[in-house]
């Protein structure tokens, strides 16, 4: 059972990017999806999220606007579009994995970290400026 993040890579401002949070072992059917990141000297934060059921898509208010959360569960994956991308988006990257079947965590809300059951590894992200 593992989640991979793949994607990351040195882009200049405005650039783009498409992260993939890829899921093997396991269908991620059941499973709400996010993406966190953590600057250098920063605490990780939680950046996007994808439900499961409906599609609901979460996201922070430094990202509005400018990424975009899909998923496309045939290919057992879950994206992350990241356009305009500025400075302070440098970080490394990470999927978790939250199963909604599990319910105690139904009213958490998405950015606390403990409902996660699976992590990916981290991908960097650069955005020079």
């Amino acid at each position: 059972v593992q989640l991979q993040a793949f994607g990351g890579g040195l882009v200049q401002t405005g650039g783009s990017l498409r992260l993939s949070c890829t899921a093997s072992g396991f269908t991620l059917d059941y499973y709400a999806i996010s993406w966190f990141r953590q600057a250098p000297g920063k605490e990780r934060e939680g950046v996007s999220c994808i439900s499961n059921s409906d599609g609901s898509t979460y996201y922070a208010d430094s990202v509005k606007g400018r990424f975009t959360i899909y998923r496309d569960n045939v290919k057992n994956t879950v994206y992350l579009q990241m356009n305009s991308l500025k400075p302070e988006d440098t970080a490394v990257y990470f999927c978790a994995a939250e199963d909604r079947r599990d319910s105690r965590f139904v009213l958490v809300p998405w950015e606390v970290e403990g409902i996660y059951d699976y992590w990916g590894q981290g991908t960097k992200v650069t955005v020079s400026s």
